[in-house]
């Protein structure tokens, strides 16, 4: 009789779990997203990277945010945090993601974090003229999580979606070849074939030295009943300057995601709306149209223009969006080790007596300050090593580099994706200078001249394309 109940018992027992899995079974995947914004304004009297000569801020023109987006499939979470600054060194991201990851629970692999490129903001990095502020590396770190944590408290059902505008008329590659005869100098006693900004109108332009990436990509968090949540936006424009003298400001970054909650209505909700803008693959791209004419702005206005411009292509290529009640979501992650371009003997001792003649005052000229970055890098090991992340959207792809990578990089990473659409976020999760082509560091300019902003080697671009494209076939798995 024992042994009768006790087998009655049993499929009792089956029959419930099997009822209760069914039951999981035929529930619904939810899909969760919240959004915040973390205040990182730095004090007045920081450096204000971006610039060969160090500035000391004496006014806050516009606050700087950490604007931060947390995606959750019920089984993965990532995390987006796109914050107001020129370039964000590894050691910050580092402590940020964390301390985020200790608050949520997020893996350090599934967090995303990257600076804007705004050249009116305060230094977390020593590059030129301006020293990292310690203090303001700290405050930083600390902020960015706080927005993180902030962003995943805000977690609640929500619909997803993407779309991909195309606004050419405000990139134009910065780097030109220019009519033979026309002597390109450089500070290491040479010549190059590409000439960096060479003014409006110049006589002697001949073509532009590599393509433009005018396309706009968009994802687009609504609550379940429509009410906008969030909208993520790259671009891939290197930044816009002309801020008064002395400004912090976030560029047209900040004016952009104003903007975007102002065409949306989505002012005043709460939690509160938020829009992020990213920095797509923009290392030899600038927002000047060097064939002219030449027009003059007063401070702000053109990037006010700007802002509009891209906020108007976004939101119009977001009404065309099919939104996702689910999507399956994915974070890869690896280190990828690339020698450094090291002086030689002979280099560091022409540079070291370019200094001996400066000593004393501070350094002019192109030629004076690149000795001083001469002098550095040759004291530095002989690799670094960067962080290569992807992260899965659905049928949507994010690729992320350390670097200020050519258009023509990014571009190549759309192409070979197997996401559609993909789109790239530069300075990510560390700071590693210039990513220029192997044929470009063969024409020379300024974005290939050996520094603290361009030290990797000049095959770099291949192997990191190679990285990114073994994440990106990894997350299709």
């Amino acid at each position: 009789m024992n042994s009768v109940l006790a087998l009655l018992a049993l499929v009792v027992l089956l029959l419930m779990v099997a009822n209760v899995s069914a039951l999981a079974a035929a529930q619904p995947k939810q899909f969760r997203a919240g959004a915040a914004t973390s205040n990182i304004t730095p004090p007045l009297g920081i450096s204000v990277n971006g610039n060969f000569a160090e500035h000391k801020a004496a006014y806050i023109h516009d606050e700087l945010n950490a604007r931060c987006l947390v995606l959750d499939d019920g089984a993965t979470k990532l995390a987006i945090a796109v914050c107001d600054n020129t370039l964000i060194p590894r050691d910050v991201h580092d402590t940020a993601k964390e301390l985020a990851c200790k608050a949520t629970g997020i893996p350090v692999g599934s967090i995303l974090i990257s600076a804007t490129h705004s050249h009116s903001c305060g230094s977390v990095a020593s590059v030129f003229g301006s020293d990292a502020d310690e203090d303001y590396k700290k405050f930083l770190a600390a902020r960015i999580a706080d927005g993180i944590r902030r962003a995943h408290n805000n977690l609640a059902p929500a619909r997803i979606g993407w779309a991909v505008g195309s606004l050419p008329g405000q990139v134009f590659n910065r780097r030109w070849r220019m009519k033979p005869g026309v002597q390109l100098p450089n500070p290491f006693d040479g010549f190059d074939q590409a000439k960096m900004n060479p003014g409006v109108g110049n006589p002697d332009l001949v073509e532009p030295m590599g393509p433009t990436d005018p396309g706009v990509s968009v994802v687009s968090v609504q609550s379940p009943d429509g009410r906008p949540v969030a909208l993520l936006a790259n671009y891939s424009l290197h930044y816009v300057g002309g801020v008064g003298p002395k400004h912090i400001s976030a560029d047209y970054y900040g004016y952009f995601c104003d903007r975007i909650q102002e065409l949306l209505k989505a002012d005043r909700q709460d939690p509160p709306f938020v829009a992020l803008m990213s920095n797509g693959t923009s290392g030899d791209i600038y927002n000047i149209n060097f064939r002219g004419p030449a027009r003059k702005f007063q401070p702000y206005e053109k990037m006010r223009e700007v802002a509009h411009d891209v906020a108007a292509e976004a939101v119009r290529a977001a009404q065309g969006i099919q939104y996702h009640d689910w999507v399956p979501l994915g974070a890869l992650r690896k280190e990828l080790t690339l020698g450094i371009r090291k002086p030689s003997a002979a280099e560091v001792e022409r540079a070291k007596g370019i200094l001996a003649k400066a000593k004393g005052r501070e350094l002019k000229g192109a030629d004076e300050v690149f000795a001083r970055e001469t002098v550095e890098i040759s004291k530095w090991p002989a690799e670094d090593r960067l962080v290569m992340q992807a992260f899965r959207i659905g049928d949507l792809a994010i690729a992320q580099t350390p670097c200020e990578v050519f258009a023509e990089i990014g571009l190549e990473i759309k192409k070979r994706s197997p996401f559609k659409p993909t789109f790239t976020v530069e300075l990510a999760n560390g700071y590693s200078g210039y990513l220029p082509t192997p044929g470009q560091h063969e024409l020379g300019g300024y974005e290939t001249w050996r520094a603290r902003s361009s030290y990797l080697e000049a095959d770099a671009s291949p192997k990191v394309i190679a990285a990114v494209m073994e994440l990106l076939e990894g997350l299709r798995k």
